[in-house]
C-alpha cells in the first residue's frame, strides 16, 4: 500500500475505524438468497438493478465521506456537527445501503460471494488501476500514479486470497488465507494534491468503488459468520478494512476530499438534495413503470430520508456562519 508521509492514528481514519467497528457490532443482517421479486415469480428488471447498484455506491461513499467529515468537525471543535455527520453516515450504511443490497440480492452463498469478489478484484488489478496509473503519469500526477500502481498490486493479492478461499469453500479442503492487515492512512483537510481533471475523475471513480467494496465485504463477512465459517469472515473483514482505511483513505487524501467543516457540510447538503429531488425520485419512477414495486418504495422512502438529511446539514452549516 502507498505510504503517505503523514500516517497512522490521525483523526480522520480513526473515525472510520470506530465507525466500521460499530457497523460490525450492530448492523442489520442482509439475508442471502433471491430477490423478493424473484421469489414472487418474476425477476427484477435490469434497469432497476442498475439503479440499485448506483444507489449502493452513493450510500457507501456517503458513509465513508461523512465519517471523515465528522472527524474533521471534531478536530475543529464543532462537536455537534461531528455527531450529526457520524450519525448520518451510519444511517446511509446500516439502513439505506443494506436495504438496497437486500432488494438487489447482493449476498449469496459463500462461494458465490467469493466468485463475485474475484471478478471485481481482477478487474481493478488488471484493468482499472493500471489504466488509471498510466493516465496519471501522462498527466504529470506522479503521486497518483504511484498510488494507483500500488493499489493494483494490493487488489491482485486480494484476488489471489479470494481464489484460494473459494477452493477451500468448494472442496472442503485446505485453509482460508489469513486476513490482510490494514494500515490506516491519514486524511488531512486540504485541497487536492493532483492537477489533472482526468486524475481527479479517476480518483472519484476509485473512491466510490473502494467504499462499495468495504460495504459489500462487510455484508459477506456477516454471511460467512451466519454459515459457521469464521475464518472466511475474518478474511472478508480484514480485506474490507484495507479497502476503507488504506485504499479509500489514500485516494481521499490525494483528492482533497476533506475541507473545512462548513465546506464539508455544504457539499453534503448539495449531494443530499440532489438525491432527494432528482436521483431517487427518478429511480422510483423507473422502477414503478416496470412494476418493481418494492424497489420503487425503497427509492421513495430513501428520497424522503435524504431530504431530512439535507435539512439537518443545512441547519448545522447555518449555525457555523
Amino acid at each position: 500500500m502507498f505510504r503517505h508521509s503523514i500516517r497512522t492514528l490521525l483523526v480522520g481514519l480513526c473515525a472510520l475505524t470506530a465507525a466500521s467497528q460499530a457497523v460490525s457490532a450492530g448492523a442489520v443482517a442482509v439475508p442471502a438468497g433471491p430477490r423478493p421479486e424473484a421469489r414472487a415469480g418474476r425477476a427484477m428488471e435490469a434497469r432497476t438493478l442498475t439503479d440499485l447498484t448506483t444507489a449502493m455506491k452513493g450510500e457507501a461513499f456517503a458513509y465513508a465521506s461523512y465519517s471523515l467529515f465528522g472527524a474533521q468537525a471534531d478536530g475543529a471543535a464543532h462537536a455537534a456537527a461531528g455527531r450529526l455527520l457520524r450519525t448520518t453516515a451510519r444511517t446511509e450504511l446500516n439502513e439505506h445501503l443494506r436495504e438496497a443490497a437486500t432488494l438487489a440480492g447482493v449476498v449469496g452463498t459463500n462461494a458465490a460471494d467469493l466468485r463475485q469478489a474475484v471478478q471485481g478484484e481482477s478487474y481493478e488489478h488488471q484493468v482499472m488501476y493500471r489504466g488509471f496509473a498510466t493516465q496519471a503519469r501522462q498527466d504529470g500526477d506522479t503521486k497518483a500514479a504511484e498510488l494507483f500502481t500500488e493499489l493494483a498490486a494490493d487488489e491482485g493479492r486480494h484476488r489471489d486470497a479470494f481464489r484460494t478461499a473459494l477452493t477451500v469453500v468448494t472442496s472442503g479442503h485446505g485453509t482460508v488465507p489469513a486476513p490482510p492487515a490494514a494500515q490506516t492512512v491519514s486524511v488531512p483537510a486540504g485541497p487536492p494534491k493532483v492537477r489533472a481533471a482526468r486524475t481527479k475523475a479517476n480518483l472519484d471513480t476509485a473512491m466510490h468503488g473502494e467504499a462499495l467494496a468495504y460495504a459489500t465485504y462487510t455484508l459477506f463477512a456477516a454471511q460467512a459468520k451466519r454459515t459457521g465459517d469464521p475464518a472466511l469472515a475474518r478474511l472478508w473483514e480484514g480485506t474490507a478494512a484495507v479497502e476503507l482505511r488504506e485504499h479509500f483513505a489514500g485516494e481521499a487524501a490525494l483528492a482533497g476530499l476533506v475541507r473545512t467543516t462548513r465546506e464539508n457540510l455544504d457539499r453534503a447538503v448539495t449531494g443530499e438534495r440532489s438525491e432527494a429531488t432528482a436521483v431517487y425520485p427518478g429511480f422510483a419512477r423507473r422502477a414503478k413503470a416496470v412494476h418493481d414495486t418494492a424497489a420503487a418504495a425503497y427509492f421513495r422512502s430513501t428520497a424522503a430520508d435524504e431530504a431530512r438529511h439535507a435539512a439537518a446539514f443545512q441547519g448545522a452549516a447555518d449555525r457555523l456562519r
